[in-house]
C-alpha cells in the first residue's frame, strides 16, 4: 500500500498540522475529563448501591475496571502506532508510542493495585497467580521494558525503533489478558461489561462505570497530547542544538 492511498494517516504527520489539531481538541478533552470524572465519582459514591455479595468494596470497580480497560487500549494504540512507524515511516507515530507508554504503565499499575484491594475481601489474599492477574502484570513489565529500552540508545531514533519492535512483539499478551478467564480456570470473574449478550451489570452501577471509563479515556487523550507536544518540542530543540554545533 502506497502513502497516496492512505492520506488520512499522513494528514497529521506534519507537526504544524498536528499542532493545529491538538489546539482544537484540547479544550474539549479537558472539559470532558473534568465533567465525566466528576459525574462518575459522584454517581459511583452516592448514587449506586452496594453489591449484595461484595458490599461497599464493589466501589473499587469504578477505578479498577476503567484502569484495566485503558491499560489494554493504550497498548493496542501503541502497537498500531508502532506498526505505522515501521511500515509507513509516519513522522509522529514513534513519538506517540513514547508519549503514551508512561500513561499506559500508570493505568496498569492502578489496575493491579485496585485489583489487589478488591481481591483481599473477595479472595482473602492481596495477590494470587491467577491467569488474568499474571498476564496483566506481564503487560506492566512490557510498559516498563519499553520505557527503559527507548532511552537506552545514544541515537533517539534507534531507541524508538527498538521500542516499536518490542511493543509489536508484546501485543500477543492482549488476547491472553482478554480471554484468560475463558481459557483457564481462574479466580477472576468472567466478563460482565463487554459480552455478546450485552452488559450484565445493573443500570445503577453501569452508568457510573461508563462515565468513569469515558473520563479515563478523555484524561488519556488530554495528557498524551500534552506529552506528544513536549516530545515534538524536545526534538525541535535537539535539532537546533545539532545545527548550532555544525556551525
Amino acid at each position: 500500500m502506497t502513502t497516496a492511498r492512505i492520506p488520512l494517516l499522513h494528514r497529521y504527520a506534519n507537526p504544524a498540522a498536528f499542532g493545529r489539531l491538538s489546539a482544537r481538541v484540547m479544550p474539549w478533552s479537558i472539559g470532558a475529563t473534568v465533567i465525566l470524572l466528576a459525574l462518575g465519582v459522584y454517581f459511583a459514591l452516592f448514587n449506586s448501591p452496594p453489591d449484595y455479595q461484595q458490599g461497599e468494596s464493589v466501589r473499587i470497580m469504578y477505578v479498577h475496571v476503567p484502569a484495566a480497560i485503558m491499560s489494554e487500549l493504550v497498548y493496542g494504540a501503541m502497537a498500531l502506532a508502532a506498526a505505522a512507524g515501521i511500515i509507513w515511516k509516519h513522522a509522529l507515530a514513534d513519538l506517540f508510542v513514547k508519549a503514551a507508554a508512561p500513561l499506559g504503565a500508570i493505568f496498569t499499575l492502578i489496575c493491579l493495585v485496585a485489583g489487589s484491594l478488591w481481591g483481599k475481601p473477595m479472595w482473602g489474599a492481596w495477590w494470587v497467580w491467577d491467569a488474568r492477574l499474571t498476564s496483566e502484570l506481564v503487560l506492566f513489565f512490557l510498559y516498563l521494558g519499553y520505557i527503559a529500552l527507548v532511552d537506552a540508545f545514544d541515537d533517539p531514533q534507534r531507541g524508538l525503533r527498538a521500542g516499536a519492535i518490542l511493543v509489536l512483539v508484546g501485543v500477543v499478551d492482549l488476547p491472553i489478558i482478554k480471554f484468560s478467564v475463558n481459557w483457564w480456570n481462574t479466580l477472576h470473574q468472567p466478563a460482565s461489561l463487554m459480552t455478546l449478550s450485552g452488559p450484565k451489570i445493573y443500570g445503577s452501577m453501569l452508568v457510573p462505570l461508563m462515565l468513569m471509563i469515558a473520563g479515563f479515556m478523555a484524561f488519556f487523550i488530554t495528557v498524551v497530547i500534552l506529552r506528544l507536544e513536549s516530545e515534538l518540542l524536545a526534538r525541535r530543540i535537539r535539532g537546533w542544538r545539532t545545527a548550532a554545533g555544525d556551525e
